[in-house]
């Protein structure tokens, strides 16, 4: 088995987890992997090889330099606020990525480590994502990038760019399974205790996330009360009377909150419910429709195609995570 070399590269202010998150993920992989040599080396590389401080102000020592380090199979550059705000961080950054781009397997991005690849000019008319509370900033400082700021993490040929911060943690899972098949990504997961594979395309925020974030005080405790019961009763009367209200004065404060009836909204996050059970273990289509509430297994169907675009079938056939 041929050693993969990965370069991670480092630098003041980078976010600890969106560096150490890849690193720990390869590691596990050469851990399960087992074999003479390891599956991944991988190596920290810095401006001048000198050690930088994280956010969290953790010091990393780096491995090598920009300039003395060997050929790399993958480069990941994490996020970190000085990317965004510091022309002297980013500025040697940029030029090392430019320096390898012609003869690196795998370039990548975790996070806002896209700023180190707009100043470059590497993703000029190429689809990449990066964390939601940067993207209108990317968009507007790097306009020929093709923003997809809905998925986890995007691939456009070489290129690769995750979301905010544990989205590198799923696409170093995605790269782990494309090197070195599916089973071996699926173990590492369980190590890492990440027992759901969340697909690329999927939005970086689920219903209930969602949920959570507009929630008026009088709906946070509704929202987690509903959450644990999916298969129960949830219509107008049940969440009326659960906070205090009468069903039309709930009906008329829910929709100018979250902008859908609640019937609708109670459709939505059973069937994100739906989703992720259908990723986990297996389950048939019928047991995970009467888990999630739904009165009818035909009826979940036709709602899970109509929402998501396919049948719930060829939803798990795409993006579940099969042991082979």
């Amino acid at each position: 088995m041929r050693t993969l070399t990965i370069g991670l590269v480092g630098f003041d202010q980078v976010m600890a987890l969106d560096l150490a998150g890849p690193a720990d993920t390869f590691q596990l992989a050469n851990d399960s992997l087992g074999g003479d040599s390891p599956a991944y080396r991988a190596l920290v590389i810095s401006a001048g090889g000198r050690s930088f401080a994280t956010e969290s102000r953790l010091r990393i020592a780096a491995d090598t330099s920009f300039d003395d380090a060997p050929e790399l199979d993958t480069i990941i550059v994490p996020g970190g606020a000085s990317l965004r705000l510091d022309p002297e961080v980013v500025a040697p950054v940029a030029s090392f990525l430019r320096s390898r781009a012609g003869r690196t397997r795998r370039m990548v991005s975790v996070c806002t480590g896209i700023y180190a690849y707009g100043a470059a000019g590497l993703l000029n008319g190429k689809q990449a994502t990066t964390h939601w509370n940067h993207s209108q900033d990317v968009a507007r400082r790097f306009p020929e990038v093709r923003l997809d700021c809905d998925s986890l993490y995007v691939r456009d040929g070489n290129y690769y760019s995750s979301a905010g911060i544990t989205a590198g943690i799923d696409l170093a899972l995605a790269l782990v399974a494309e090197d070195f098949g599916e089973r071996a990504a699926l173990r590492v997961a369980r190590q890492l205790v990440v027992y759901l594979k969340r697909a690329g395309g999927q939005a970086q925020f689920s219903e209930p996330l969602q949920f959570q974030m507009r929630a008026l005080d009088r709906f946070q405790d509704l929202s987690q009360w509903m959450l644990g019961h999916l298969d129960g009763d949830l219509s107008v009367e049940a969440l009326a009377e659960r906070v205090g209200l009468g069903p039309r004065h709930f009906s008329r404060e829910f929709r100018a909150t979250f902008g859908l009836p609640p019937a609708a909204y109670v459709e939505r996050l059973r069937l994100d419910e739906a989703r992720r059970r259908l990723l986990g273990q297996v389950r048939s289509i019928d047991s995970v429709a009467r888990a999630v509430g739904f009165a009818s297994a035909d009826g979940f169907r036709r709602a899970f195609a109509r929402t998501f675009g396919l049948p719930p079938q060829e939803f798990r056939r795409r993006f579940q995570m099969r042991a082979q």
